[in-house]
């Protein structure tokens, strides 16, 4: 009686953990929460920013006035145009933007790897079914994916937002190809932060405030490349160094994530 034993591939094996880190995504409240935040948060940004435009505040130990501004129009909440020397100011409409859901897709990969290590699924998974290289692999493509949820959520919220407080969707040498580049070359930047996120959390393993920590810190530092590399008036050398920096960079950074966790304990 001949006995054959199914080879476990890699291809096997990294199908069977995206379809369990996929289907624990869309069964968790998690996931629901961060994109449904992130479909308000440019409605309630745009409708408030426009009803402060033009306030004066007055500081009470020096007198000096402030005018808030506000979004002058709904791309702002976007981004800047290359350019434009708004992407290093400080101001509220540079701030308050779509670059801040990066942060967001922080908090989501955190929570979802903490998860893994403090129920003890991580050390039962690789010890029986499992390896590091396809956990980090699937680990990455979740984060991916939910960052590219979170951002599309965010601008389709931005285009509500900004129909209520009816700002104007015109911007002088913005077209809308652009628009749509500017946004893919974000969606494709979300692979290195989401790396980089990935692996502050197995740096941090079921010590959540610790994985926050690192990732806000060293995602603090690539911040600033956001608006630069991915402006409002991207075109397709934007998207092309997105695509490709993003899969060398999430790539090298992930084997940085595969050693850690081969040379560190899972508890």
């Amino acid at each position: 009686m001949n006995v054959n034993f199914e080879n476990n591939t890699f291809s096997k094996r990294l199908k069977s953990m995206l379809a369990v880190d996929f289907r624990r995504m869309f069964t968790t409240p998690l996931f629901y929460i961060m994109v449904g935040i992130s479909l308000v948060m440019p409605i309630l940004i745009l409708v408030m920013t426009k009803m402060m435009d033009g306030t004066v505040s007055v500081n009470p130990q020096t007198g000096v006035e402030t005018v808030i501004e506000g979004f002058k129009n709904v791309w702002q909440i976007i981004g800047s145009a290359s350019g434009a020397g708004e992407a290093m100011s400080m101001d509220l409409t540079s701030m308050c933007n779509i670059n801040m859901m990066f942060f967001f897709i922080a908090v989501f990969i955190c929570i979802f790897v903490a998860d893994d290590f403090r129920s003890g699924y991580v050390k039962n998974l690789f010890t029986v079914r499992a390896k590091k290289t396809d956990y980090v692999i699937s680990k990455s493509i979740i984060g991916f994916v939910a960052g590219a949820s979170m951002l599309i959520s965010f601008f389709i919220g931005a285009m509500l937002g900004g129909a209520i407080a009816g700002l104007p969707f015109v911007q002088e040498g913005i077209t809308m190809g652009n628009i749509v580049m500017s946004m893919l070359s974000k969606i494709f930047l979300v692979a290195i932060f989401s790396a980089i996120y990935l692996l502050a959390s197995v740096v941090a393993k079921q010590k959540l405030w610790l994985s926050l920590i690192l990732s806000f810190g060293i995602g603090m530092l690539f911040f600033t490349m956001i608006p630069i590399i991915s402006p409002l008036n991207a075109g397709v050398i934007s998207v092309v160094l997105c695509l490709v920096g993003g899969a060398i960079f999430s790539t090298a950074i992930g084997v940085g994530s595969y050693y850690i966790l081969k040379k560190t304990s899972l508890i």
